[in-house]
């Protein structure tokens, strides 16, 4: 089976031919487009449901951030269709908000895709509210903050716990005093 055929096999990938040479564009890439154009809307806080949002921040501790989170894109020979999942900033109206991430969304496709978009629907899930986050209470500090031990758990510098020359204990990670070094709860 040649590219060619390949690639006009498979639903998420647009390919092009022209006279020049023929383009294919990924939905992963036009999905990247869409949500970067969505996220720089004024009124945007994040993209995505309340639970991808959730499974998103995960990603992001481990260093693999979803860029496409809340957005779907569905890629025909010429023309996008594009689905957004949004959380909306408090004090902006709502339709208004949409009808400027529809504008951008376009723009963005158009311009840099290079393809039509015949619709960009949206959905506003929540909208975020900053001065209830402000009232929360703070949550508790990393493991690592607390026992003061940082790089492989369970083990720290003397120097800092005793102030006696670099030498290497395993300190009980449970613990939030240094003096309780080596000790079982």
């Amino acid at each position: 089976m040649d590219s060619h055929n390949q690639a006009s096999q498979d639903p998420t990938i647009l390919d092009v031919e022209n006279n020049q040479g023929r383009t294919v564009i990924a939905d992963t890439a036009v999905a990247k487009v869409v949500a970067i154009a969505a996220r720089s809307v004024a009124g945007v806080h994040a993209l995505g449901s309340g639970a991808s949002r959730s499974i998103g921040a995960i990603r992001e501790v481990v260093g693999a951030a979803d860029l496409t989170q809340g957005v779907r894109v569905e890629v025909g020979e010429s023309q996008v269709a594009v689905d957004i999942v949004l959380l909306a900033k408090y004090g902006y109206p709502l339709q208004t908000l949409a009808d400027t991430v529809r504008r951008a969304v376009y723009q963005a496709v158009e311009e840099l895709v290079g393809r039509h978009v015949i619709e960009v629907n949206i959905e506003i899930t929540d909208v975020h509210i900053p001065s209830l986050d402000a009232e929360k209470p703070a949550g508790r500090s990393r493991l690592s903050d607390r026992t003061g031990v940082s790089g492989k758990q369970g083990v720290t510098d003397t120097t800092r716990v005793t102030g006696v020359a670099p030498t290497v204990v395993a300190t009980d990670i449970l613990s939030n005093d240094p003096n309780d070094a080596g000790r079982k709860p």
